[in-house]
């Protein structure tokens, strides 16, 4: 055993002697910071296996460690932990993890950090303006930098600099010739950082990897991918695995399963959809109820926990959809082939069978293991086509399914409307689709509409989820919950000073119910003020994440929600079906199983939510990128757009297909714009002319820089 499993298994007996919570509750009551021996007292253990949880909690930002080898709560030794957000110009905004305002950090107070580190701050009182606390760092806990992706600029021969992609880096990388790795000037690289930045230091590193030139055909998205740290392929350990496994179903796998190969069941899925996780049926009952059934691929039967399949979902966490491929969080064996529900083919499932009334509530349900076969691989453009447009060659083709596509419209409108009538919020923001030619070059943007066909799947996905999230937690066994908490405070309060501009107001007090954001989404419909208030209600909101406590869902309305419904794309999915099959099994789980999975669910919720935003990143990058490069066929054209965000450096406006572009304040000529942070405007000094969100803007394309990533308008008088 080596010295690293020997700390781990040293800290997992502290964790069953001592817990972290019982830790931050004695050092919050406590009058001053306590040392090792005073705390070990205060548990009545041994100093020396207490030091290692502590270890832990210092790296994790939970307790704070003086020069004199004490212990405290950041909050009361007037400190703070959180994450740097950098900024091109070196300096940085402080984001703590409790509720309170950011911190700005000048470039001499960086003390060595850089963006997205894990950081311990000290407030130093507030900037020359008044208006923002300033703090310096004291201490990195974490570093989120260990490479970086950038172009090399070889300043002479005995050293260079690798200008970072991510410009919020805000400083190059010092590389000496000799760890150059023979590089050029404009060749993307990978350098890992050696040493990193100092007061008035550059950080330094060596080239580890480089893969063509700046410019050179797929390089932009290989280099986002490498920026990302996005995994280009499996390791053989998995695919060996993997290619154990049959890509058909044999008898003995099928026993003690409900058989549903005889009944009628659909995918309805995009058209260039390869990993179908979900299939769904419906029946109409005698006593008026819909029965429907949501039946989701039994990926858990194949992933077995700590294989080598499982090791590599855990890390990868989700499959990442950029914009001219898919990284899956699974080998292709299974993603698109035993674990995808394909028409014809027999395949594992899990299925839920709800029957809903008329007022969409589920008054009965089953959840079982399943095998199914699929009848009909659909498309939502052909469903909106049957169902819409009520297409002849479409209705003839799939005649045994349009009375039940029918009905499923019909259900899914009683669901959104029970969700309407409980305060679940609806934000309708279309995203954009690039279309790519077989080189990768953009030859369309296309703003895709949600029609009845994405909102049947949403809707019975939405249901099942909630189902699955109820009966787990009626049976108090652990696992993750997608959890969306209400706003905080601030926000809250900036947006109803906001809101009192247009006659609106959201009740505060203890707890703010989703209805109160509904009633003014609906009241703000149909007027000249619906887009800026769509906006800004949803800045006002936290990000979704997972978590082992039933947080509640705050856009759902929902106090216990989960997913469940894409185990093949999502590690949290296949943590569900693993609970689910636990409680299956065995009608209840047995307490050591419980408690193994209630010291897991943290460690399961800290990883799913961390790649969840890392592939959001990537995803929203490769789309940007796409949309500039396609945008520069355009420069010097005029288009008619509409403003969608103001700042203090100008106003963001939209194209008609979704891309957008800045109209800085410099290049507003005819006036002294002021930006009113309180209300979202840009007023002219001199002639009063005020830009709003929502305006149309007639803007001529003058700049669309890949480099940059950005896109700059002017306004066309």
């Amino acid at each position: 055993m080596d010295k690293k499993q020997k700390k781990r298994k040293k800290a997992a007996v502290v964790k069953d002697a001592v817990q972290e919570n019982q830790v931050l509750s004695c050092l919050q009551s406590a009058s001053k910071p306590l040392n090792l021996a005073e705390l070990a007292a205060q548990f009545k253990c041994d100093p020396g296996i207490l030091e290692s949880l502590l270890q832990e909690m210092e790296m994790q930002g939970q307790v704070i460690r003086t020069r004199k080898n004490r212990y405290g709560i950041p909050e009361k030794m007037n400190l703070f932990v959180g994450t740097i957000q950098g900024h091109p110009k070196g300096y940085a905004f402080f984001i703590p993890d409790v509720e309170r305002d950011d911190f700005f950090i000048s470039r001499e107070n960086m003390g060595g950090a850089m963006h997205n580190d894990r950081v311990v701050v000290r407030p130093l009182g507030f900037s020359l303006q008044g208006k923002r606390a300033e703090g310096e760092v004291i201490r990195v806990l974490k570093r989120a930098n260990s490479t970086v992706v950038g172009v090399f600029d070889e300043t002479n021969r005995q050293f260079g600099f690798v200008i970072p992609d991510e410009k919020r880096l805000g400083t190059d990388i010092f590389v000496p010739r000799a760890r150059a790795k023979g590089a050029r000037s404009g060749d993307k690289v990978v350098v890992e950082i050696t040493s990193y930045p100092g007061l008035r230091r550059n950080p330094e590193g060596k080239i580890i990897e480089r893969f063509g030139a700046a410019g050179d055909p797929g390089v932009d998205i290989l280099s986002i991918v490498k920026k990302y740290g996005l995994p280009e392929e499996f390791p053989r350990r998995v695919l060996k695995e993997a290619a154990g496994i049959s890509l058909t179903v044999p008898p003995e796998d099928q026993e003690g399963r409900w058989d549903l190969r005889d009944l009628p069941m659909i995918t309805i899925d995009s058209e260039d959809a390869r990993d179908l996780d979900d299939a769904v049926s419906l029946e109409t009952l005698s006593n008026g109820t819909y029965r429907l059934g949501v039946h989701i691929a039994d990926v858990s039967f194949y992933v077995k926990e700590n294989s080598e399949l499982d090791k590599e979902a855990f890390e990868r966490g989700t499959s990442v959809y950029l914009v001219d491929r898919v990284i899956p969080m699974l080998p292709p064996r299974l993603s698109n082939g035993i674990c995808s529900l394909n028409a014809g083919e027999d395949r594992l499932a899990i299925s839920v069978f709800m029957e809903i009334n008329n007022e969409g509530n589920v008054v009965r349900y089953d959840v079982g293991p399943s095998v199914i076969r699929v009848n009909e691989r659909m498309s939502y453009t052909g469903v909106r086509r049957i169902l819409e447009d009520n297409d002849a060659e479409l209705c003839q083709r799939y005649a045994d399914f349009t009375l039940t596509l029918q009905k499923m419209q019909e259900l899914c409108l009683v669901l959104r409307r029970r969700r309407k009538i409980r305060g679940a919020l609806d934000f309708d923001f279309p995203e954009s689709k690039v279309t790519l030619d077989q080189e990768g070059h953009p030859v369309d943007v296309l703003l895709l509409e949600r029609t009845i066909a994405e909102q049947i799947i949403e809707e019975f996905m939405l249901i099942a989820n909630e189902t699955v999230a109820r009966h787990l937690s009626q049976l108090e066994v652990p696992f993750l919950y997608r959890v969306h908490e209400e706003p905080k405070t601030e926000k809250l309060e900036a947006l109803n000073e906001f809101l009192h501009g247009f006659g609106f107001h959201i009740p505060t007090g203890k707890g703010v119910h989703p209805r109160f954001f509904q009633e003014i989404l609906h009241k703000a419909e149909g007027r000249p003020e619906q887009l800026v208030v769509h906006t800004v209600m949803l800045r006002s909101l936290q990000h979704a994440r997972y978590d082992p406590k039933p947080l509640g869902h705050f856009g759902l309305a929902v106090q216990y929600y989960t997913h469940f419904t894409a185990p093949i794309r999502r590690y949290s999915d296949l943590i569900t079906h693993r609970v689910l099959w636990s409680v299956l099994a065995h009608s209840n789980m047995h307490p050591k199983q419980q408690k193994k999975l209630e010291g897991l669910m943290p460690h399961y919720a800290e990883q799913t939510s961390e790649r969840e935003l890392i592939a959001e990143e990537a995803e929203r990058e490769t789309v940007d990128l796409k949309q500039v490069e396609y945008m520069r066929g355009f420069v010097g054209d005029v288009f008619t757009a509409i403003v969608v965000s103001i700042t203090n450096f100008g106003m963001f406006a939209a194209l008609p297909n979704g891309i957008e572009g800045l109209v800085h304040v410099s290049s507003m000529a005819d006036d002294y714009y002021l930006f009113d942070e309180k209300n979202y405007t840009l007023t002219g000094e001199h002639t009063a002319k005020v830009y709003r969100i929502g305006d149309k803007v007639k803007v001529q394309l003058v700049r669309a820089s890949i480099e940059d990533r950005e896109i700059d308008f002017e306004l066309v008088t």
